[in-house]
Parts: C-alpha cells; structure tokens; sequence
C-alpha cells in the first residue's frame, strides 16, 4: 500500500474529513473529469490552494459549487 493510500485510510478510519483534496478526487466527487475539474480552476469556478507544484481544492467549496448548481435559477 503507498503512503498516500495508508493516509488516506488513516483519516477515513479516524472518521476525520480532510479540508482540502486533489484534482483527481474532485473530480471524482463531483463525477467530473479532471480536464473539466481543471477547466473550472482557470475559470475562477473553484478556488484552490497552491503549495510549490501541488494544487490543492477546498472540499467547502466543492460542496458550495454543488448547492449553487442545484439552487433554481432566478
């Protein structure tokens, strides 16, 4: 198992939510592709979090972007 799988396994036993996840698990919450996930980036949908090479998506603003899709148009 990599480091990474043995983290995330971690926090999903310890029942702890991370706040901020990568491109790829975005967009597999949000059952986008990551083309589409990084599309939205660059069009200011999503905010992200940058750390040198790492980009980083708020899991709040995954949830925010879902609700304002969902709400009825005005």
């Amino acid at each position: 198992m990599s480091k990474q799988s043995q983290a995330e396994q971690t926090q999903a036993e310890a029942g702890v939510e991370p706040l901020l996840v990568r491109v790829e698990e975005a967009a597999r919450i949000l059952s986008l592709s990551r083309s589409t996930i990084y599309e939205m980036l660059d069009a200011g949908e999503l905010p992200s979090v940058r750390r040198g090479t790492a980009r980083r998506i708020p899991l709040a603003a995954l949830r925010t972007w879902v609700a304002e899709q969902s709400s009825p148009a005005s």
